[in-house]
Order: C-alpha cells, then structure tokens, then sequence
C-alpha cells in the first residue's frame, strides 16, 4: 500500500447562509441558476470556477457538491454568497461555515482481487456478478462503503473528513490484502 494514491473524486458540504432565501429572485439575477420549483424545491447554481453545483433552498440552507476539496468547497460557498447577496436583505454577513457530509474517492491497490474470495471470508461484503461487477464492502468504523474491483481498484464513499478515507482504504487493504491473485 506504499504509496498508494487516493484520489478525491467529489466532496459534498452542507452550509446554512442563516436568512431565508428569494429563489425567483435569485433565478432571475444570477446567471447560471435553474428554479423549477414544480421540479425540484430548491435553485441550482451551477459554478465554473471552482467547478461545482450548489442547491439553494428557501430557508437559507445549501448543499455543494462537486468539489475537489475543502478549498473548493470554501470558495464555492463565497463565491455563491456574494451572487445571492443583492437579493437578500441583511443587515451583517452570516458565518459561512459548512459541513462535509461525504467524499467519494478512488484509488488502486496495484493487485488483481479475488472477489469471490474475499466475499466468501470477509464480514460485510456483498458480491453478485451479474448484477454488478464490484464487490460491497460496508464497514462500520470509519462508516463507509467501498466497491472493490477485480483489478484492484476501489471506490470509496461515504467518508466525511480526508483523515477517515485514508483510514477507511488503509482498512480495507488490510482486509483485502491477502486475496491479491498471484500471477
């Protein structure tokens, strides 16, 4: 596992602008908003810069996902604050603090898995091939869940922090080590 590259895939935060949102208003004066609310309650605010999409709701609560990391995540909330300003009447800027809810990662252990194996003997994992080529690995401590692929590579997600990945996919190698195919 030396040297094994995890790579953050997306991060999901949750943040609160503490005021209760116009979405018409900001649909109207923000460019790159969606508001159907016979759709879906909530605006979308799509970013180029960083790359990521907000849900805004009324009650002044949002959900940014697509980011790469906290940086992002920090950026986007600002960013996305300083749009919806002018359509919102407050009198002091509310703390924008927010929340990682979930990561999804991937990475690659550099070995071929047995599969079978490892959902024969390993606790918590679900493996059906015909419906899906990756084995389930659910694990309890750090609480996420990880597809594992024959060659090696994994998915992680439900981390909420960079530290529990690294712990989760630390786990999992260990758990899964000894059913690399040998060659």
């Amino acid at each position: 596992m030396r040297g094994l590259n995890i790579k953050i895939q997306n991060m999901v935060a949750a943040a609160n602008f503490g005021v209760d949102l116009d979405l018409y208003a900001i649909a109207r004066e923000v460019d790159n908003v969606e508001y159907e609310p016979e759709q879906f309650p909530g605006a979308i605010l799509k970013l180029k810069e960083p790359k990521t999409s907000l849900l805004l709701f009324k009650n002044g609560k949002i959900i940014c996902a697509g980011a790469k990391s906290e940086e992002e995540i920090e950026k986007a909330i600002k960013k996305a604050y300083s749009l919806v300003k002018p359509t919102i009447r407050i009198k002091k800027k509310p703390k924008l603090e927010y929340k990682v809810v979930n990561i999804v990662s991937s990475a690659n252990f550099g070995v071929d898995l047995d599969l079978y194996a490892i959902a024969r003997e390993v606790d918590n994992v679900e493996y059906e091939p015909e419906q899906f080529p990756g084995a389930i690995l659910k694990l309890k401590e750090p609480k996420t869940s990880l597809l594992l692929f024959k060659n090696g590579k994994i998915i992680c997600t439900g981390a909420t922090s960079e530290k529990e990945l690294r712990k989760a996919v630390k786990k999992t190698y260990e758990l899964v080590k000894d059913y690399a195919r040998k060659e």
